[in-house]
């Protein structure tokens, strides 16, 4: 995996020289359920000390990265990783399962997570997705291309969001996202189906079987079943 990414860590390293501290993957690439052409590199920076100077000194081997078809780096400088666990406790406890040090020091290990907000969290971001969803409909429901992509891509981050609702109800999440997954939908009585079939979409499986009717079949069917999730996180805070 470093060798894979050692172009990018070298520019990072005459970017930022000893300000850097560290250069971890998380997600998807570190969890092993990585897709091509569907998943994304996510790489999160370490610096001891951030400043206007260093973000704009790294847009060169950030642009090459970007390049490349990668999203932007998260940075944070190594104080803020601690301080910012309580705050974002569904990405951390992502970050803190699957990660993979790609240079640096492991600054994940021994990350303290509150889960205070966790709840609150969970429901405005699985809230918002929803909403965010409904919106995007309206234009990809005109070719059953658009539909399955938008179904496709969505279920990444809603499964990111049901591993949240796994350490609400008390259950160590898989870190695998068919495995998450099919656990929520075990625990909260979901239909699993839906969910299976834009997995096959999302991993280029069947999508010839959709047609126009089909395809906005499943996205009702879909979308039925985030809401009940939605309702049980909701549940959870009454």
């Amino acid at each position: 995996m470093k060798n894979e990414f050692g172009a990018f860590i070298d520019d990072l390293r005459q970017t930022h020289g000893e300000n850097l501290a560290s250069v971890i993957l998380y997600g998807s690439a570190a969890a092993g359920d990585f897709v091509p052409r569907q998943s994304d590199y996510n790489i999160l920076i370490a610096l001891n000390k951030i400043g206007p100077a260093d973000l704009r000194n790294a847009h060169s081997c950030i642009r090459e990265w970007r390049r490349m078809g990668n999203p932007v780096p998260v940075y944070f400088t190594v104080s803020e990783l601690q301080n910012a666990a309580d705050v974002f406790p569904i990405e951390f406890h992502q970050m803190s399962v699957a990660h993979k040090v790609l240079y640096g020091t492991d600054v994940l290990a021994g990350l303290k997570i509150s889960d205070k907000f966790l709840r609150h969290q969970a429901e405005y971001e699985l809230r918002s997705k929803l909403i965010q969803l409904r919106r995007q409909y309206i234009p990809a429901s005109m070719s059953v291309d658009g539909l399955a992509g938008l179904m496709a891509e969505s279920l990444s981050s809603f499964a990111a969001l049901f591993r949240a609702v796994l350490i609400l109800k008390g259950i160590q999440p898989p870190a695998k996202k068919h495995e998450i997954v099919a656990m929520t939908a075990s625990h909260l009585g979901l239909n699993i189906t839906p969910f299976e079939k834009i997995f096959n979409i999302r991993e280029n499986k069947g999508t010839d079987k959709l047609d126009e009717i089909s395809a906005n079949a499943l996205f009702g069917e879909y979308m039925e079943q985030i809401e009940l999730v939605i309702d049980a996180v909701d549940a959870a805070g009454q």
